[in-house]
């Protein structure tokens, strides 16, 4: 299982640390936001460092679609509908940003960036993009209404947003990551107030960004309420559509399309961690009904971060935490989200003002639907019994067969056969 990202890109590779040391910014994950938040920081002269418990983008984002794009689902017209005029134009204006900051930096990096329109269909409700597109023109944003779309299913309709873009995101990060100050194969154990405690050394900081995909102190934040993570599939097809765009579905659980190359990456198959769904199958079951010629070349899966409304977690990690910083909770669109977080917390490092902070604070209200999802979940595995329990808050695994996992139902932390973590929030393997 290998995505076509990491088989066309070779990133750099970076030492692990050996002894105690001291830096005014600490930056604590290898993804594709903290390795933009230390180029910005590098950028403008401050000394940080950045540890990666792997080898940089190991998880999420050498597993992304790579879609470069501001129109994430059909998502204004509930931020405009929960959060108001002012929160939406600020969720929009701080993505157009990063997508004109990729835009910027991609002119001079090999990554296979191109241009391409983007679109949101609804399978089911005409109503969905229409609510959207009322949004919209309140918002101040043109978008386009489309009754079909050049895909081999029926639609209700699709928001287009024209001159999107799409990567690829390892070459890009095999780019930036030159030359910046990172510790590879470095896990943080524990923070014990501004230090970090790893396993050779200890890392004393001023400040400290949590870009750990999904936050891994519990005690402040309560991101355990606050974030869910969902899975979902790729494969990549030879001898398939040139869809000539990005598309997908609004529902969390329906198709992708765009291409690379001579390849279609079809998503879809998705569904909460720790649940059952589609997964792969699903996905070769459609490709074998409407692209019988086809040929499967790679295969993959990614796992998002979901918030309780839709817009990330960017900023202070709690309102106790000063000089404690997180970036999480982008909710399947980490291109877009991953630049903001390195903007906006760029930003706070440098002591300037961003007008866009406010929308993505970490300590806005909770008092959501979703908050009470997940709160159901994690009461119903915490009762439930079972001998493989997470180590992170005591939840029942469930045994994913697709992928011969055992994942939690609860906050997503996945873990091997053999019991070693794959992904977080737990820091440690199953005993």
């Amino acid at each position: 299982m290998k995505s076509v990202w990491k088989d066309t890109a070779k990133l750099p590779h970076f030492p692990q640390l050996h002894q105690d040391i001291r830096t005014d910014v600490l930056i604590i994950g290898g993804g594709i936001a903290g390795l933009l938040t230390a180029y910005y920081l590098q950028q403008n002269g401050v000394k940080y460092v950045l540890v990666e418990k792997d080898r940089i983008c190991s998880g999420t984002t050498q597993n992304t679609t790579a879609k470069i794009t501001f129109q994430h689902s059909l998502n204004y017209h509930k931020i405009l509908k929960s959060n108001g005029l002012e929160a939406a134009q600020q969720y929009l204006a701080a993505n157009k940003r990063a997508f004109e900051e990729y835009a910027r930096l991609c002119q001079s990096i090999n990554c296979d960036y191109e241009i391409k329109d983007n679109y949101v269909y609804s399978v089911g409700d005409r109503r969905l993009p229409e609510d959207e597109m009322n949004a919209l023109r309140k918002i101040g944003y043109q978008a386009e209404l489309c009754e079909k779309i050049d895909l081999p299913l029926q639609t209700a309709g699709a928001v287009k947003f024209a001159n999107q873009a799409q990567f690829n995101p390892l070459k890009f990060i095999a780019a930036v990551s030159q030359g910046l100050n990172i510790y590879e194969r470095t896990f943080v154990r524990e923070m014990v107030g501004n230090t970090a405690v790893t396993d050779y050394g200890k890392i004393s900081a001023g400040r400290v960004i949590a870009a750990t995909h999904f936050p891994f102190i519990n005690k402040h934040g309560s991101y355990f309420l606050k974030l869910y993570q969902h899975r979902s599939y790729v494969i990549a097809l030879e001898n398939a559509q040139d869809v000539n765009g990005m598309y997908v579905d609004e529902s969390k659980t329906g198709l992708s399309f765009r291409n690379y190359g001579k390849l279609l990456l079809l998503g879809g198959g998705g569904h909460r961690t720790g649940h059952k769904g589609g997964s792969w199958n699903e996905l070769r079951n459609f490709a074998g009904a409407v692209y019988p010629k086809s040929k499967e070349k790679y295969f993959w899966a990614a796992q998002d971060c979901m918030s309780l409304d839709d817009i990330p977690y960017i900023g202070q990690y709690s309102k106790s935490t000063h000089g404690f910083y997180v970036a999480s909770g982008f909710n399947k669109w980490g291109m877009t989200g991953a630049m903001t977080a390195a903007m906006l917390l760029t930003d706070r490092i440098l002591g300037k003002k961003n007008d866009c902070a406010g929308v993505f604070n970490p300590s806005r209200s909770i008092l959501k639907p979703q908050l009470l999802v997940n709160g159901f979940e994690s009461t119903k595995n915490l009762l439930t019994f079972s001998k493989k329990r997470c180590p992170h808050l005591g939840c029942a695994l469930k045994w994913n067969s697709a992928e011969r996992t055992w994942d939690c139902p609860c906050h997503g932390s996945r873990f091997a056969e053999n019991g070693k973590v794959l992904d977080n929030p737990a820091n440690g393997n199953l005993h």
